[in-house]
């Protein structure tokens, strides 16, 4: 499955649009994410923002040997983009 994770814009064709970090964490509890694109602003700070999502596969990889699918940064936040890639990177080095 390819999982887009953004408030505002539409999911490419192929893609399963989600709107919230909750619903994105238990669709890759699933396992069946090959492919995922997040956004970082959600519109509700409450409910997190994609990097919350980084954080958890994060942690997931290194405690649970969690295999993360391939990870795409779409925010237009460019100081969160930032951050965002630096996560992924971390993620890619530790599950190795």
């Amino acid at each position: 499955m390819k999982l887009y994770l953004d408030d505002e814009r539409i999911a490419p064709e192929g893609w399963v649009q989600v709107r919230w970090p909750d619903e994105a964490i238990k669709l890759l509890k699933e396992g069946c994410v090959t492919y995922l694109s997040l956004d970082h602003d959600l519109g509700d700070g409450q409910r997190g923002t994609g990097y919350d999502v980084l954080l958890w596969i994060e942690q997931e990889v290194m405690l649970q040997r969690f295999v993360p699918p391939e990870i795409i940064i779409h925010s237009a936040n460019l100081a969160a983009r930032q951050r965002m890639l630096a996560a992924v990177a971390s993620i890619r080095k530790v599950s190795c």
